[in-house]
C-alpha cells in the first residue's frame, strides 16, 4: 500500500476520517446528484426533434451553462451551430462527427470545442443510438452555412424546453427544478 499522503500535514488517522465540522458557506447552493444518469423513466428526455433527445443534469441558471445527454436514435446531421464559449462533450454511447472535421468522437471520447467554433453535427446510418454528455457554456447559435442565424439555445431556453415537456407528460413543470443551480 502506498504511505504517500496527500494531506500537506501530519494528522491521526482518526482525524483523517474525521467530517469537517463546521458549517458550508451560506450562500453556497446544494450539492447536485443525480441518480441514473440515462434514466429508465423515458419522461425525462425532452425531445428536440425525430429521434432526438436531451436529458438535463444540470442548469446553471446563475452561470450561463448547462449540462446534458445528447440521444440520438437516427442518422442524419442534428444542427449546424455556433458556440461563443466552450463546450466539453464526453461519449457514453455510438459515435457522432462534424462535417468541418475529419475526426470522429467514439464512446468513450472527450471532445473540447473552442469558442467561436462553427459545426454541423452528424450520425451516420451505422450508429443505432449515441449518447454524449455536453457542458455548453452560453449559447448554441444555429446558424445557416453561410453563419447567419436562425436561432439560438441558452441555459433559459432549455430551461424553458424542460419545463414546458414535464409540464405535458406528467412529471409537473417543477420537475426542472431539480436541476437549477
Amino acid at each position: 500500500m502506498n504511505k504517500v499522503s496527500p494531506v500537506p500535514v501530519q494528522v491521526s488517522t482518526e482525524e483523517r476520517w474525521t467530517p469537517y465540522r463546521h458549517p458550508q458557506p451560506k450562500d453556497s447552493p446544494p450539492e447536485l446528484i443525480v441518480p441514473n444518469v440515462i434514466p429508465e423513466d423515458e419522461r425525462v428526455w425532452v425531445p428536440v426533434d425525430d429521434n432526438v433527445w436531451f436529458r438535463p443534469l444540470c442548469l446553471s441558471v446563475t452561470r450561463g451553462y448547462w449540462m446534458n445527454l445528447l440521444r440520438v436514435r437516427r442518422a442524419g446531421v442534428l444542427s449546424r451551430h455556433r458556440h461563443p464559449q466552450p463546450v466539453h462533450g464526453y461519449v457514453l454511447r455510438g459515435k457522432w462527427r462534424y462535417l468541418e472535421h475529419d475526426w470522429t468522437a467514439t464512446e468513450g471520447s472527450y471532445v473540447y470545442e473552442a469558442p467561436g467554433e462553427t459545426h454541423t453535427l452528424v450520425v451516420d446510418p451505422d450508429v443505432e443510438e449515441m449518447i454524449t454528455m455536453f457542458q455548453v457554456n452560453g449559447a448554441m447559435i444555429y446558424v445557416d452555412p453561410d453563419g447567419k442565424c436562425l436561432g439560438y439555445d441558452d441555459v433559459f431556453t432549455r430551461l424553458d424546453k424542460c419545463r414546458a415537456h414535464y409540464a405535458t407528460n406528467g412529471l409537473g413543470a417543477e420537475y426542472a427544478d431539480q436541476f437549477i443551480r
